[in-house]
């Protein structure tokens, strides 16, 4: 069942690990999907044509998130090409270097806070009012558990994902009125190129499947999981759900 199907989804991190995972969810239950990137033009080229494979129109834009004009340039310039936006998941993000606060310098906690924040919030800005005109919005901010404990070495993150989670909660008192549905989904460890690398550095695993015997339900969580948490947040079994924030970890934490 196409149960999303005459919708138009931006995903940011649209061409690798969840974002991507994302997509090609949204676009199974029938959604158009514009991909957001920054620099993998190959990977978001492959995202683009695997949806069009799937009988989905799909278009990628490259922009910085990190930049705020370039959060908004990347807003106008999709609603010009595909129209309005009824579906925005930010999921574009990068994990902090693991330093102290002592040992940690403002620009990581600014350069953490404009990808995590500062880009779902100017994205919301510019996106949010033509959603208000459609019959349903969805605005789906992809976190992560590390705002529920808080881990030390990791104030850049830590900070950057409670103030895109502050973000979400208040937006989405805001917007009820207007039909606009707004939630945050919190993995745990994912297996992705950022998962990876962070079992790598943290605890010296080159291969994280060493982990899944560990792992709640015997695998490390997959960017499939996330994606279909998000598939439900934004579908009709959940047209009574906003400002809720969703953990997928297993229950970890």
């Amino acid at each position: 069942m196409e149960a999303l199907e005459g919708r138009l989804a931006l995903v940011t991190g649209g061409s690798r690990g969840i974002g991507r995972a994302i997509a090609m969810a949204l676009a199974a239950d029938g959604a158009d999907v514009a991909i957001g990137y920054r620099r993998d033009e190959d990977a978001a080229r492959e995202a683009v044509a695997e949806l069009e494979a799937r009988g989905r129109r799909a278009e990628m834009f490259g922009a910085d998130v990190s930049d705020p004009a370039d959060c908004e340039r990347l807003a106008h310039t999709v609603l010009d090409a595909m129209g309005p936006v009824g579906i925005l998941v930010h999921s574009a993000g990068i994990a902090s270097r693991g330093g102290a606060v002592a040992r940690t310098e403002p620009d990581e906690v600014d350069r953490l806070f404009r990808i995590h924040a500062l880009a779902g919030f100017v994205l919301a800005k510019h996106l949010v009012p033509s959603m208000r005109d459609l019959p349903r919005g969805d605005v789906v901010m992809i976190s992560s558990v590390a705002t529920s404990h808080m881990a030390a070495s990791s104030s850049p993150y830590n900070m950057a994902k409670a103030a895109q989670e502050a973000l979400a909660m208040t937006l989405a008192k805001e917007e009820r009125r207007n039909g606009i549905h707004v939630n945050v989904v919190a993995p745990g460890l994912v297996e992705t190129e950022m998962g990876r690398r962070l079992v790598k550095g943290a605890m010296g695993v080159d291969d994280i499947h060493t982990l899944d015997a560990g792992s709640p339900f015997g695998h490390v969580c997959t960017p499939e999981e996330v994606a279909s948490v998000v598939r439900f947040l934004v579908g009709g079994a959940a047209s009574y759900v906003t400002g809720v924030r969703i953990t997928v970890d297993g229950g970890t934490f």
